[in-house]
């Protein structure tokens, strides 16, 4: 199983999200600069958040994205979901036609393992990270990116 960028950007941009939106909503550009992540590549991501119903945007000055729940309701799993991210280690894709239509020798153990990296990352919330001195320690270093600009 490989997590493509999409699912490792649109987790970070979450964990940003979440760590800053709660006294305002942030903008994109604010993420993309912390994150050095493209601001194309976010306004993708946050387009397919928005339509799972975990982000909400806020138009307007001082306008920007926030969560639409809170981080103990949202799920690490959930966020990858959300983006076309399959967690899947399977070559099939879990369809079980590997080997001349049918399973191949190992499918069920690969299929084993998607299960667990899924119940794995479904049981962690965006909460449970933040909680984490090191996650918070490495935020407010990144919000030194942004003090120039302010």
């Amino acid at each position: 199983m490989r997590l493509t960028t999409k699912g490792r950007y649109a987790v970070t941009a979450m964990l940003d999200l979440a760590f800053h939106s709660e006294k305002a909503p942030i903008t994109l550009t604010d993420i993309a600069t912390r994150q050095i992540i493209s601001l194309s590549y976010l306004e993708q991501l946050f387009s397919r958040l928005r339509k799972a119903g975990m982000v909400t945007g806020v138009r307007g000055p001082g306008g920007g994205y926030q969560l639409s729940r809170t981080p103990e309701e949202i799920n690490i799993a959930e966020i990858i979901s959300a983006v076309d991210e399959q967690l899947d280690s399977t070559k099939c894709g879990g369809k079980g036609n590997c080997h001349n239509n049918g399973p191949c020798l190992t499918h069920d153990l690969w299929m084993g393992l998607s299960a667990q990296i899924y119940d794995y990352l479904s049981n962690i919330s965006l909460a449970e990270i933040l909680s984490k001195a090191s996650v918070a320690d490495i935020a407010k270093s990144q919000d030194q990116v942004l003090k120039p600009f302010l």
